[in-house]
């Protein structure tokens, strides 16, 4: 099995050849994997799904049952709340092994699913209360058996996972100077297996480790990083947070982070370690490792291995490589574990991802052990969501909150700040080609500055009596815009932008009302900086500056392929 690292869906074989030479189709690069339980042993069985012995345990030789396609460890914190909540005895399941998928649990190989309307339904303050009482009388004793015949019984799927990650590193690393190599660390149980398994291949203790701290963590994960940083005392750890912002204040004026409007990444996360990346790189391009893994979720589903498409990256400067894309949860538990990790104990109470503790991708089971282990955060954080769920007129707030509807909602309905993303403009009926756009302050020099991505910027070609600015291309050096303070009805601030010489007036006036949005309603979400390769955009306190320098003209922050709407705010501002 060790050999085969590549699978050929249309003939359903392993190989390790790219193109299969039985049918001539292009292999991709994970295997299939199926769970097997031993009944004889107690102990989970990762196979791959074309195996010749599949379905017999290794170690002693019996059949196994399908289990699942995934699995984790349930620990002795998590199995002791599972009691309480199937109301039994404190410890009863103590000689069992326990494991789980999701909201199944697996009780020596039984199905055991627990539905999601009990975890919303808990009485957290006495299940904290009970979890607190049986807590010394909590043992590891049969779990660190269990875990210790787990490995034993996995170790052709350990070799394989280390062996194809190691040479994945090192064939990925040798495009880079080792100087040009950062690992990104979150906190969670895929980066520090990425940051173990990348540390070992290339030798080198001393890497650089990128932690963005959005304030949102879990304390577990800050005291986490801290044990890692204590642990790993060669490597370079750099810990970023956005000092310009408050989440909550955030939250207030644009509303909470939804599924699909998760404004936070770019502000809190991507943002700050886009600067570092400035400060520390340049304009240089980077390789840096990431704990991505194509089986977390449908949109990593369609990542690649390694990404430097400037759709799919945040950062345009990152080459993206992750070195355990196609592993399993239980694939990283097998690596922890066995390799003796240390890993954040918010998986010990029954997380199954530590990102920020009030994300609204977090499931019911998640919130319910917030209320358990944050009691006083997660009180404050539905009061705030119960507020805002009544200044956009919802009827019955509580259980909008309660039930998670707050997760899916779009745009900017009943929010001031969706005024700010609606481009308002007359056309000039003075001048062809030309447009009069609102503006919510004067014209000034960062309105100005946002049109060096158009050319250089010459005030003194325009007609000083009128303040007029003209931008010329940046390589023909013809005028192709006319900027003007102006005086409109129904506005109290405008400016007028003509377009000249250009073969679509359309095409630059659209890209001109993207700046007009981003002046209007920017709220320093700081994605306009990752989105630039030549690292020319930067928010300067409340001043969105693009450097002439260093901008290349590419055009990418005025283009919609890249960042939608010319602006995120637009995507989460933007109202029916």
């Amino acid at each position: 099995m060790s050999d085969l690292h590549r699978f050929c869906k249309t003939c359903e074989i392993a190989t390790n050849e790219k193109i299969c030479s039985k049918c001539g189709h292009e292999t991709e690069e994970d295997m299939p994997i199926e769970i097997y339980w031993c009944s004889s042993c107690s102990v989970p069985v990762i196979q791959s799904v074309n195996q010749a012995d599949k379905g017999f345990c290794p170690l002693c030789g019996r059949k196994m049952k399908y289990l699942s396609t995934d699995l984790r460890p349930v620990f002795p914190e998590e199995r002791l709340l599972v009691e309480l909540i199937l109301k039994k005895k404190p410890h009863e399941l103590m000689g069992s092994s326990v494991w789980a998928e999701n909201n199944r649990y697996y009780i020596d190989g039984k199905s055991t699913p627990i539905s999601t309307s009990r975890f919303q339904e808990a009485d957290a303050d006495w299940l904290a209360a009970e979890l607190e009482a049986h807590r010394l009388t909590n043992s590891y004793e049969k779990f660190n058996r269990d875990i210790e015949l787990f490995i034993k019984a996995n170790q052709t799927r350990l070799h394989y996972l280390k062996d194809t990650a190691l040479r994945f590193v090192n064939e990925v690393a040798a495009r880079f100077d080792e100087e040009r190599i950062m690992i990104s660390f979150s906190g969670g149980k895929d980066s520090t297996a990425t940051a173990d398994v990348v540390t070992k291949a290339l030798g080198n203790p001393s890497l650089v480790h990128v932690f963005g701290d959005t304030t949102l963590e879990f304390p577990a994960t800050i005291e986490y990083a801290e044990r890692y940083r204590a642990d790993h005392p060669q490597a370079i750890f750099h810990v970023l947070r956005n000092e310009e912002q408050v989440f909550s204040d955030v939250c207030e004026d644009i509303g909470p982070p939804a599924r699909m409007m998760r404004w936070c990444c770019s502000m809190f996360k991507t943002g700050p370690i886009t600067r570092l990346i400035n400060d520390l790189y340049q304009n240089q391009q980077i390789l840096t490792f990431y704990g991505i893994r194509k089986s977390e979720s449908v949109s990593r589903s369609k990542y690649n291995q390694v990404e430097d498409d400037a759709e799919s990256v945040k950062i345009q400067q990152q080459t993206v490589a992750s070195p355990i894309f196609f592993w399993r949860d239980l694939d990283v538990w097998l690596y922890l574990l066995a390799e003796n990790v240390d890993f954040n104990d918010a998986y010990r109470w029954g997380y199954d991802r530590v990102g920020c503790w009030c994300c609204p991708n977090n499931n019911q089971r998640a919130q319910m052990l917030s209320r358990i282990y944050m009691p006083e955060q997660s009180k404050a954080w539905r009061d705030f969501l119960i507020r805002f769920a009544k200044k956009i007129g919802k009827p019955d707030a509580e259980t909008y909150v309660d039930t998670g509807k707050w997760k899916a909602r779009q745009g900017g309905n009943g929010l001031a700040a969706a005024n700010d993303v609606k481009i308002r403009f007359t056309n000039c009926t003075a001048e062809e080609h030309a447009k009069i756009y609102r503006l919510n302050r004067p014209v000034d020099d960062m309105l100005i500055g946002m049109f060096v991505p158009f050319g250089r910027i010459a005030p003194e070609l325009g007609q000083k009596l009128l303040h007029e600015v003209i931008i010329l291309d940046n390589r023909s050096n013809v005028p192709i815009l006319s900027i003007q303070p102006f005086n409109q009805d129904g506005y109290d601030y405008a400016v007028k932008i003509r377009t000249m010489n250009v073969a679509n007036h359309d095409d630059l006036q659209r890209m001109v009302a993207y700046q007009i949005r981003k002046f209007n309603a920017c709220r320093k979400c700081l994605k306009c900086e990752s989105i630039c390769r030549a690292g020319a955009i930067s928010i300067f306190g409340d001043e969105y500056y693009i450097d002439p320098e260093k901008c290349v003209h590419c055009k990418m922050c005025v283009t919609p392929k890249y960042l939608e709407g010319g602006c995120m705010m637009d995507k989460y501002l933007r109202t029916k």
